[in-house]
């Protein structure tokens, strides 16, 4: 791609907002970036109907025995590994629902792997070797549009059958992309031009934010807005999964942390054996019986 081509994208073009921010104080600094990030949860929410789509893909490909994969290099692959990362302690999710893939592997995570993502076939050995399959979902990450290892991999997923969504942070690819949904969320130019860690970054953790969270909820992860499905595996999980035990069932906060303690630390069935008054192997049976959502076990009928 030529350099040509580039200067075409948004994030390619110059703020005139901070075109003279090397000549600012500190604080204007600050007023300028915090001033253009005001407009990136609008840009986002004009893709709604878009990132709607896209979780229904992912539930229904998770109720399917289909995995999550994000894909992306440098700063989108970043924040594709730190979404899917976050899912198993925040939801006890199996660690395989949702993968993150980053181009140059785990080196990349701390420091650039200097053209990692112009190499596409390795786009295709990582998914390979990942397992990826037609029942999957393959979220490609790229501000950009045009990294050559995110483009390959979802021309690999098509070619597998494998329902793919593109997120970008500009108006459109600036070369066709064939996917079944396109992410695009305009959000301008950068304040440092084609700083896509900038509002490009934001951007996008909101985007994997409300997938992952929404496709969370809709698998009866959570009750009302409280984390119920979460593991205490730390003192920090065993106090909020004990305050919620203790909200949901009016217990005490010591008598709701003993419970929780039987419930093999599990919030969602501490809950359930309190109020059916059972043991632990059957909570999870209850559970079961309805997908694992604790609303319907709990009104469920003697």
């Amino acid at each position: 791609m030529s350099p040509l081509n580039h200067k075409s994208l948004t994030t390619e073009q110059q703020n005139i907002a901070s075109m003279d921010i090397d000549c600012r104080s500190v604080a204007e600094i600050l007023e300028t970036i915090n001033s253009e990030d005001q407009g990136v949860a609008e840009a986002v929410a004009r893709v709604m109907p878009e990132v709607e789509e896209t979780v229904e893909l992912t539930v229904n490909a998770l109720r399917g025995g289909g995995h999550v994969f994000y894909i992306g290099a440098g700063t989108s692959g970043r924040l594709g590994v730190l979404d899917a990362a976050e899912c198993p302690p925040t939801f006890s999710a199996p660690p395989d629902m949702f993968q993150g893939i980053i181009a140059g592997g785990d080196a990349a995570l701390r420091q650039s792997i200097e053209g990692a993502e112009d190499i596409p076939e390795n786009a295709v050995r990582d998914l390979k070797e990942k397992g990826l399959s037609s029942g999957d979902i393959l979220i490609g990450i790229a501000s950009s549009s045009t990294t050559p290892y995110v483009v390959r991999a979802l021309e690999y997923g098509r070619e597998i059958e494998c329902k793919t969504v593109f997120l970008i942070c500009n108006p459109a690819p600036l070369t066709p992309v064939e996917v079944d949904v396109l992410i695009a969320v305009d959000v301008g130019s950068e304040v440092i031009t084609g700083s896509t860690r900038m509002k490009s970054g934001t951007a996008t953790k909101l985007v994997l934010n409300m997938i992952s969270t929404a496709t969370m909820v809709r698998l009866g992860k959570v009750y009302g807005n409280l984390m119920v499905d979460l593991k205490a595996v730390n003192e920090k999980l065993v106090d909020r999964g004990t305050r919620i035990i203790a909200q949901l069932t009016d217990l005490p906060y010591d008598e709701a942390k003993t419970v929780l303690a039987e419930a093999q630390m599990e919030v969602k069935a501490a809950i359930v054996m309190h109020h059916r008054n059972c043991g632990f192997d059957q909570a999870r049976e209850l559970l079961a019986q309805h997908d694992g959502f604790l609303r319907p076990t709990l009104e469920m009928n003697d």
